[in-house]
């Protein structure tokens, strides 16, 4: 009778809600790549309105958020191992978590932690 119906629960060994303990090598490969392409993109941006507005490379623009992106936030290449691969979480022992592990963790900027922390 129950034979035709296969169980996937986790106590029955199925593929439920399951993740690596850490992010592989080809995960922290695209990972960068991701975050070279975005401060690429900031740098075009800003190249783009300080030659349009006439100033000279270096000044703030007129944007306070291209300004932000440019002078506030950290390149991939000025981040630690730590700050790339793990964010901030209150729940957590170590107040990390890997950043796989946060949901649509692909989407998000992760390139800042709280104030004071």
């Amino acid at each position: 009778m129950f034979g035709a119906f296969k169980s996937t629960l986790a106590l029955s060994g199925g593929y439920l809600w399951k993740f690596a303990p850490r992010m592989s090598g080809p995960q922290k490969y695209r990972l960068r790549n991701r975050m070279k392409q975005v401060d690429q993109n900031i740098e075009n941006i800003y190249k783009a309105l300080v030659e349009s507005q006439g100033k000279q490379y270096g000044e703030p623009t007129s944007y306070a958020k291209i300004d932000y992106l440019k002078f506030a936030l950290p390149k991939e290449s000025e981040m630690t191992p730590r700050d790339k691969y793990t964010t901030f979480t209150k729940n957590s022992k170590t107040y990390r978590k890997d950043l796989h592990r946060v949901p649509k963790w692909t989407k998000h900027s992760f390139r800042e932690n709280p104030k004071y922390y």
